[in-house]
């Protein structure tokens, strides 16, 4: 008896969505990118869409995740190394990052901000790489960080900035001024004090022109970085320093490597406890500086965490929207069923919403330096935006997950690595409550600067439904006395119009749509509880994906 069918025929699943150019296929990041100064950057970005959207690149991301870094602790004849060991994948991603200048572009040969719209355009590129694989944009993230913080320190800036500067990657295992370029990572927190630095117990010591540090650190993150930027307490109280890989003797340095984390996600990129053992270093800044040292350092990496959780979602949308598109239920589309269109045209709101807010802090680094307003902007708005951004990344990428039904919650789709992937951008570089915190202290600290920010908003705002009552709220509740409690629904209320405001630049019926649909409070607590006309949704989602 024949078999009435081939049953390893595959019908009615979505083909990979591989060999895309990520840029020209995002309306709402190209309009953000033209909105906030980047216009002149169009073929550069196109180029690198194309060649991070290709399955070359996806099957790299794919290689780098499952097969994990691995710590090797001696060489065969039993001498401590401490290195760790990653996949060909890893190492290429790495290669393809740099020499995009993620790690770098930003800085100018002399380590002074490169200009120009030099942070948008690396934003978008940053935005593209993290839908693809985000594990190793850690040390990328760190050693274009790291310029605020070894910008203290002329003379070691000068030494390091000739090799960093460079657009190549070199994963040699030798000290860093014999390579042709280098990563810097970074070790900040212990296990008694976590984000609370001051509670750091790290001793450093006066050896010659150096430091001899001794201590433990309970993140080490990216440990095969060639250097590393560390806290420890000093005589004169906590300090920043520069710590390499080896000694100016060409010795391997005393870190000590104890294990490696094992995370829920970022599986690709190595996270470390380490132990410090009379380590050698450098000081950055005076003793007791070690927070002001560090502090545009942080602000930069907080501004990468919500850049790549905006990435993840944006991802999460495309392979929502493209399985929906061609798989069939119940004899019709999944995206020509209307609870399923209504779904996916939040998301798509969403999406853009999150990509004009992180492009318009992208816009603020970029004119900081010469613009008060700006830099003002700068300070506020980066806690706010990586709390909203990272904190809607989990959900969002559920929702993604759900729209593929059991293929999304499988490790073969990229969505499961995505989900695992997006909690570690609100938690690291500061949690949610620390955002709220530091809203708090910018508005105690400098209110004149705050308020004029918040004056700009309100200004930008008029039209949109909700905004200035909005606004109002969050002016009052962060001046109470016991506005701590209360913060996270502020700093949530003054995303949601930052965003509203950011999109306005760009789409100003879709940022009357987000205003309407997040400021007053006729929607449900899901993606696609909300009353959406059918042209609405059916233009949200042809701009999500043509």
């Amino acid at each position: 008896m024949s078999k009435p069918f081939e049953t390893d025929e595959v019908i009615n699943q979505s083909p990979p969505l591989v060999d895309v150019d990520l840029f020209a296929l995002d309306h709402p990041l190209r309009e953000a990118v033209v909105a906030n100064g980047g216009a002149d950057h169009e073929a550069e970005l196109l180029e690198f869409g194309r060649h991070w959207g290709s399955a070359e690149m996806a099957e790299r991301g794919r290689l780098a995740n499952e097969n994990v870094p691995k710590l090797k602790l001696f060489d065969a004849r039993g001498n401590r190394r401490d290195e760790v060991e990653f996949h060909p994948a890893y190492h290429e991603l790495m290669a393809h990052s740099a020499h995009a200048g993620l790690h770098n572009a930003t800085w100018s040969e002399k380590g002074g901000p490169a200009g120009g719209a030099s942070e948008v355009l690396r934003g978008a590129k940053f935005f593209m790489a993290a839908q693809v694989e985000t594990g190793h944009l850690c040390p990328i993230t760190m050693t274009r960080a790291a310029v605020a913080a070894l910008d203290t320190d002329s003379k070691l800036l000068g030494q390091v900035m000739p090799v960093l500067g460079t657009r190549s990657y070199d994963p040699e295992f030798a000290p860093w001024w014999t390579k042709r370029g280098m990563t810097i990572g970074m070790g900040m927190t212990e296990r008694q004090g976590g984000t609370d630095v001051r509670a750091n117990i790290t001793r450093a010591e006066l050896d010659g022109e150096g430091y001899r540090i001794a201590g433990h650190k309970w993140f080490m993150s990216a440990p095969m970085c060639d250097a590393f930027l560390v806290l420890a307490q000093a005589k004169g109280g906590l300090t920043c320093f520069f710590m390499p890989r080896f000694t100016p003797d060409g010795r391997v340095n005393a870190i000590r490597f104890q294990r490696l984390k094992d995370k829920l996600g970022n599986r690709s990129n190595a996270s470390s406890e380490v132990e410090f053992d009379n380590a050698y270093a450098l000081r950055l800044s005076e003793e007791g500086r070690g927070i002001p040292t560090i502090i545009q350092m942080v602000s930069l990496t907080r501004q990468d965490c919500a850049l790549a959780s905006a990435g993840l979602m944006r991802s999460g949308l495309a392979h929502a929207l493209h399985h929906a598109r061609h798989r069939s239920v119940f004899q019709k589309r999944l995206a020509d069923q209307p609870l399923m269109r209504s779904v996916l045209a939040d998301m798509a709101l969403h999406v853009e919403a999150t990509t004009a807010l992180v492009m318009r802090l992208c816009r603020s680094f970029d004119r900081a330096p010469h613009d008060e307003v700006e830099a003002a902007y700068m300070r506020l708005l980066t806690p706010v935006v990586k709390y909203w951004v990272c904190k809607s990344a989990p959900a969002f990428l559920y929702e993604a997950m759900e729209c593929l039904g059991g293929n999304g919650y499988v490790e073969a789709d990229v969505l499961a690595r995505h989900y695992r992937e997006a909690p570690v951008n609100a938690i690291w570089e500061g949690s949610g409550n620390v955002m709220c915190l530091d809203v708090l202290r910018v508005l105690s600290r400098d209110m004149g600067a705050a308020q004029a920010v918040l004056g700009h908003l309100m200004a930008q705002s008029r039209g949109l439904d909700g905004a200035a009552e909005a606004l109002v709220f969050v002016v009052k509740t962060l001046q109470r006395p016991d506005a701590e409690g209360s913060a996270r629904l502020a700093v949530e209320k003054l995303a949601l119009v930052a965003a509203s405001v950011a999109l306005q630049d760009i789409h100003p019926r879709n940022a009357l749509l987000f205003a309407q649909t997040q400021l007053r409070g006729d929607r449900g607590a899901a993606f696609g509880a909300v009353d959406f006309s059918t042209p609405e949704i059916q233009q949200l989602l042809d701009r999500a994906l043509p």
